[in-house]
């Protein structure tokens, strides 16, 4: 059965629908010998080459595997980084026949959970905007914020690519200069979380991301450390956008000396319109 390009290889674990959509531009990609364009549909009877070497349909459809990584500041999302910096994928453990899809990035000041998958599919719906999932973090500001300012941030500002707003802000706390806040947005836009505070003046000495939907950090994920997600959970990512998804096409985590123990929270479950 013909399908289109970049499904097929987003479910084969290369990237995102997205990332591999781009490739396509970028002329990564040859079908039958000629430079693949967006739309067009293969089978497995269609000769694919993506950066000069030959994809292969793969005999069996790969299980689906999620990893929470707990990333720290200072380590980039890129594969490969032109200066050299630690990358993510420096600490993550290796896939035979595939790789890992990051379902969105934090910044190279930015720490906290990042989720990784297998699923070209489940990284695609997560990603896209109209999921609306919501990511919280843990802001660092300096001083204490009045009221009328956390309104603002509740209402909405304007930064250079469109208007931005948390959709729920908590005070946590704080001693001395520096006060903490609980933030949630429901996009993934560039540098988003430090952008709408700088938008009313304020500066983010500390970010952390502590939740993604249904998946919390667990404060016994260490930092560098990353762990599979359980197979209930990753069906709840699955129904939050929409796709169900078997125990028997998810792959079951296990155990050993790289893992960290960790329980994940819930939120609740937003369902795909």
């Amino acid at each position: 059965m013909d399908e289109r390009l970049q499904k097929v290889l987003a479910n084969a674990g290369f990237g995102s629908r997205r990332e591999i959509e781009n490739w396509i531009e970028q002329g990564r990609i040859t079908v039958n010998g000629q430079v693949a364009q967006l739309g067009v549909r293969v089978s497995d009877k269609d000769n694919i080459v993506v950066d000069g070497k030959p994809f292969y349909f793969p005999r069996h459809s790969r299980k689906t595997r999620v990893i929470a990584y707990h990333k720290p500041v200072g380590e980039v999302c890129s594969r490969d980084d032109p200066e050299g910096r630690k990358t993510i994928f420096d600490h993550l453990p290796l896939i035979k026949g595939g790789r890992w899809i990051s379902v969105g990035r934090l910044d190279l000041n930015t720490a906290g959970l990042l989720l990784l998958t297998t699923d070209g599919e489940l990284a695609n719906r997560l990603m896209h905007p109209s999921s609306e999932i919501e990511r919280e973090y843990a802001v660092r500001i300096l001083g204490k914020v009045e009221n009328e300012t956390l309104q603002q941030l509740r209402d909405g500002v304007m930064l250079e690519d469109g208007t931005a707003r948390f959709e729920q802000i908590k005070d946590i706390g704080g001693e001395g200069a520096n006060h903490w806040y609980h933030v949630i947005i429901k996009e993934g836009r560039n540098r988003e979380v430090r952008r709408i505070w700088e938008a009313v003046g304020c500066t983010v000495s500390r970010l952390t991301r502590v939740r993604f939907g249904a998946i919390t950090l667990s404060r016994q994920l260490k930092q560098g450390k990353w762990q599979d997600l359980p197979v209930k959970q990753i069906q709840l990512l699955g129904r939050m956008v929409g796709l169900k998804l078997e125990p028997a096409q998810i792959y079951e985590g296990r155990t050993g000396s790289r893992l960290e123990k960790a329980r994940f929270g819930r939120a609740p479950v937003r369902r795909r319109r």
